[in-house]
């Protein structure tokens, strides 16, 4: 039983560095124009560095066996691919509505068209997690599936949190 221990600190920890770096990229997102460039590549590199660091994270929560590990890791990676589209999507819907608003331009027809839009991005990513959750029963027990959803969850719930703090309400 003791298979399943979670690292609690070692989680928080890694979170709290996901919504730091969060809080620090949107407001490049949303208001930094002059040197879209530089922060383009700052953006590149912050995205790197996340990346590798959940990968750490998810590794050393999972507690995987050689086989299950074996299996797990390019499920995993496929699964970064298809959330990397999604948080395409939602970045360029979170450009479109800070131009928007800055330029205070937003219409109703044109807010419209964004809801429909993050309604849609939200209903792929539940359709994405339940065929993932389908793969990842093939290969691991169901603890461990649930846990990898879980810390993925967790994740997409700090992210939302620190975009809801940094997203102005429509005016």
């Amino acid at each position: 039983m003791s298979e399943c221990k979670f690292n609690l600190k070692q989680f928080t920890m890694t979170l709290i560095f996901f919504m730091t770096a969060l809080s620090l990229s949107v407001p490049v997102l949303l208001f930094a124009q002059d040197q879209e460039k530089a922060d383009e590549t700052n953006m590149d590199i912050l995205r790197d560095k996340i990346k590798a660091d959940k990968k750490l994270m998810v590794a050393a929560n999972m507690n995987l066996t050689a086989e299950e590990a074996k299996n797990f890791w390019p499920v995993y990676e496929d699964y970064q691919e298809d959330l990397a589209k999604l948080n395409e999507r939602l970045k360029t819907t979170i450009e479109n509505y800070a131009d928007a608003y800055n330029k205070n331009t937003l219409t109703d027809e044109s807010a419209k068209k964004l809801l429909d839009e993050s309604i849609a991005i939200d209903e792929a990513g539940l359709q994405m997690r339940k065929d993932y959750a389908k793969k990842l029963a093939e290969i691991l027990p169901g603890k461990k599936v649930v846990r990898y959803l879980q810390i993925e969850n967790k994740i997409s719930a700090i992210v939302r949190y620190g975009l809801a703090g940094e997203i102005p309400l429509v005016e």
